[in-house]
C-alpha cells in the first residue's frame, strides 16, 4: 500500500514537473519573440525619427530663406513708396519754379505685390508643413513609448512567471527523486521481510 501511494505522488509530482517545463519553453519563446519586436520597433522608430529630423532642417530652412526674402522685399517697396512720396513733393515744387524734369524709374508696386504674395503661400505651406511633421512625429513618439513600456511590463511578467514555473519544477524534481528514493527504500524492505515471512513460514511447516 505505501508502495502504491509513493508510485502515485512519483505520477503526479512527474506529470506536473513535465507540464510546467512545457509552459516554461513556451514562455521564453514568446519573449523570444517580443524581443525581436521590440528590436523592431526600436528600428523603425529610429529611422522615422532620423526622417523626421532631415525634413524638419529642409523645411525650417525654406521657411527662413522665404521670410527672409519677404523681409527683403517689404522693406525694399516700403521704402521704395516712401521715395516716390519724396520725389512727388520734389516735382511739385520744381513745377512752380522750372520746367519738369524726366520722371526717374521707379519700382512696379503691383508686380511687388504679387511676388510678395506668391512668398506668402510658400511661407504658409512650409509652415503648415513643419507643424504636420512635428505632429506627425510627436504621435509616432507617444505610439512608441505606449507600446515599448506594454512590452516592459509583458517582459517582466513571463520572465517571472519563468522563474517561478522553473523554481517549482525543480522542487517537484526533487520531491520524486526523494520519493523515489523512498520507494526503493520501502521496496527493500518489504523484499527482506517477505522473504523472512517466507522463512518463518518455511519452518513452521
Amino acid at each position: 500500500e505505501d508502495v502504491a501511494k509513493l508510485t502515485s505522488k512519483i505520477d503526479q509530482a512527474s506529470a506536473k514537473s513535465a507540464e510546467l517545463k512545457k509552459e516554461v519553453a513556451e514562455l521564453q519563446n514568446q519573449l523570444a519573440a517580443l524581443a525581436k519586436e521590440q528590436a523592431e520597433l526600436d528600428t523603425i522608430r529610429q529611422e522615422t525619427h532620423a526622417d523626421f529630423v532631415t525634413a524638419k532642417a529642409d523645411l525650417e530652412l525654406g521657411l527662413s530663406g522665404v521670410r527672409k526674402a519677404l523681409q527683403v522685399l517689404r522693406e525694399y517697396y516700403a521704402s521704395d513708396s516712401d521715395a516716390a512720396l519724396v520725389q512727388g513733393e520734389a516735382k511739385f515744387g520744381a513745377l512752380m519754379q522750372q520746367p519738369a524734369l524726366p520722371e526717374k524709374h521707379s519700382q512696379a508696386a503691383g508686380a511687388g505685390s504679387s511676388i510678395i504674395g506668391i512668398l506668402e503661400v510658400c511661407e504658409s505651406d512650409f509652415a503648415t508643413n513643419l507643424a504636420k511633421e512635428e505632429q506627425e512625429e510627436a504621435d509616432a513618439q507617444d505610439e512608441y513609448e505606449k507600446i515599448t513600456q506594454e512590452n516592459k511590463i509583458e517582459k517582466t511578467n513571463m520572465e517571472q512567471d519563468v522563474k517561478y514555473k522553473t523554481q517549482e519544477s525543480k522542487s517537484l524534481d526533487k520531491a520524486v527523486a526523494e520519493l523515489t528514493s523512498d520507494r526503493e527504500t520501502t521496496n527493500t524492505e518489504l523484499s527482506a521481510v517477505n522473504e523472512y515471512y517466507a522463512k518463518i513460514k518455511d519452518r513452521c511447516i
